[in-house]
């Protein structure tokens, strides 16, 4: 007559339950846990110290409260704002 199968160990199944659930809650301790992102830069335009800002394609000029532009050129391509005189 043949012999009963062993029963099944179960401990490297709960080991690997706990590793997992370990792994599940440390990532979302470090999401939750983590700096925020940062606000994007305020625009040059908003910044009174900033005298002159371009984004390539346009110049403004900031004269005592007004603020005068250039006409942007035909092939113009746009990029992030940047101050250029203070």
């Amino acid at each position: 007559m043949a012999e009963p199968a062993p029963a099944p160990d179960r401990t490297r199944d709960a080991a690997l339950a706990g590793s997992i659930a370990a792994l599940t809650l440390a990532v979302v301790l470090v999401a939750n846990l983590a700096p925020a992102a940062r606000q994007a830069p305020h625009r040059p335009a908003d910044d009174p110290t900033c005298l002159e800002w371009t984004d390539d394609c346009v110049v403004c000029t900031r004269v005592g409260d007004a603020v005068a532009c250039s006409m942007p050129g035909i092939a113009c391509v746009r990029r992030a704002p940047r101050c250029t005189r203070r």
